[in-house]
């Protein structure tokens, strides 16, 4: 078991508080807030709004989660917010030994340039928590779309997608995962495959050494990847191949299963082709089609649509379609060691989720057989009941929003819930 260590110099960059040093007086507060001056002259200019902050404790290194040290890296896509730093401590907060996360944001075109000082404070966090760069799976931009045959709309795409691995090689991380694209109805997926190949091309020109990891994906729309032979028609296509791979995401494999396929409730059994009956697991059927030496990395989420829906729903682990069983194939499978494992899976606002999921994961690739039905079983209802009850605080705390957005008016109202919408579904057509 590997514990990680505490570090003085990483506690005193995170002080638990964050006091105002030059207070004001009730009386300055308001009469600041009323534009006037103390003896009660008008101000000059207007009144600045005092920005909110958090000051809620954070958790000190020797309270976070003990670390499994085993051969599956299970992680989750943990913040970044207020820093990229922050998501090394982040994955620590709970107990992951992969980590993915956003370089910038993911929904903007444009963002500022990573500052040296976070660079270098991303650099030592690593080393102090550990972590290797072959198990950071930074995801790309849902902006992003390399197969528009719309060249400036293309060229927009590209160069979002350029930034990103570029802020990933100033980081030092060796691989960035994205959704190939869709063909936006205005060419036919074969057009968009090589687009998207030539753009991975020009990246690797202009680029080190960085890795692009490509999503398989759910299959709705226009959108492409839902197939084995679509990502391998896109390698086909790309110059480097040590510079390229394949992310296999469990909700999007499960959601993208073809008519003409037969396929159990789980991901790991029954791939079977009807014209030539040959019974495949998912990963022997990426390794047939594709290749294993492509295989970088693992989405592990659980759906909340059944088979063949070509939806995009990420469910918490074993709560879903999918089932836990497929779970402990996968995190026992000497297949899916040494590689980023990351967790998609809903949190409610609250990561301890992830850290009862990480565990559960963990404790599969450990147990054995004699005991996993009952080992399931017991798992299953431990992240149920933690499920459900953050669930239902979320919603409580959804309500109360609710009630106290119809006493402000309708745009806040509108803001609020835009704010808290979960499940959106990324595996539609892109830009």
């Amino acid at each position: 078991m590997v514990q990680t260590r505490r570090s003085t110099a990483v506690a005193a960059s995170f002080p638990l508080t964050s006091p105002d040093s030059h207070p004001e007086s009730s009386k300055r507060r308001r009469t600041a807030l009323a534009g006037e001056s103390d003896n009660g002259a008008s101000t000059k200019e207007p009144p600045r709004r005092k920005k909110r902050t958090k000051t809620e404790d954070k958790p000190l290194t020797e309270d976070f989660p003990v670390r499994v040290s085993g051969s599956w890296k299970i992680g989750a896509h943990v913040s970044a917010a207020g820093g990229v730093e922050n998501a090394v401590r982040n994955a620590a907060i709970v107990g992951a030994n992969a980590f993915a996360l956003f370089v910038k944001s993911q929904r903007k075109w444009d963002s500022a340039p990573l500052s040296a000082e976070s660079v270098d404070a991303f650099k030592s966090r690593m080393q102090e928590f550990r972590y290797s760069p072959k198990h950071v799976l930074p995801h790309g931009s849902y902006l992003v779309n390399l197969g528009n045959p719309d060249e400036e709309k293309r060229q927009k795409s590209f160069n979002c997608f350029l930034d990103d691995l570029q802020r990933c090689e100033q980081l030092g991380l060796e691989l960035y995962n994205f959704h190939p694209g869709s063909t936006v109805g205005q060419a036919t997926k074969e057009e968009s495959i090589a687009l998207i190949a030539e753009c991975i091309n020009n990246a690797h020109k202009m680029t080190k050494y960085i890795t692009t990891v490509i999503e398989n994906m759910a299959g709705s729309g226009n959108v492409i990847g839902s197939q084995f032979s679509e990502l391998k028609e896109i390698i086909g296509h790309v110059e480097d191949k040590t510079r390229v791979g394949v992310c296999l995401d469990t909700c999007h494999a499960f959601a993208a299963v073809r008519a003409s396929f037969s396929v159990s409730q789980t991901f790991h059994r029954d791939f079977r082709d009807t014209t030539s009956q040959q019974k495949l697991d998912g990963i022997s059927a990426f390794d047939t089609e594709v290749g294993l030496s492509y295989l970088k990395g693992l989405h592990l989420n659980d759906s909340k649509a059944a088979l063949g829906s070509k939806k995009d729903r990420h469910e918490n682990i074993g709560l879903g379609h999918i089932g836990i069983s497929t779970f402990r194939h996968i995190v026992s499978d000497p297949r899916t060691q040494d590689i980023p494992l990351i967790l998609e899976t809903p949190t409610f606002e609250a990561t301890e989720i992830w850290t009862k999921e990480i565990s559960a994961l963990n404790r599969l690739s450990l147990i054995d057989d004699s005991e996993v039905l009952e080992a399931e079983l017991s798992l299953v209802n431990e992240i149920t009941s933690l499920v459900r009850s953050h669930a239902a605080k979320k919603t409580e705390k959804a309500s109360k929003t609710e009630k106290a957005s119809k006493t402000e008016g309708p745009s806040k109202t509108r803001t609020r819930k835009r704010n808290t919408t979960e499940d959106q579904d990324h595996d539609s057509d892109c830009a």
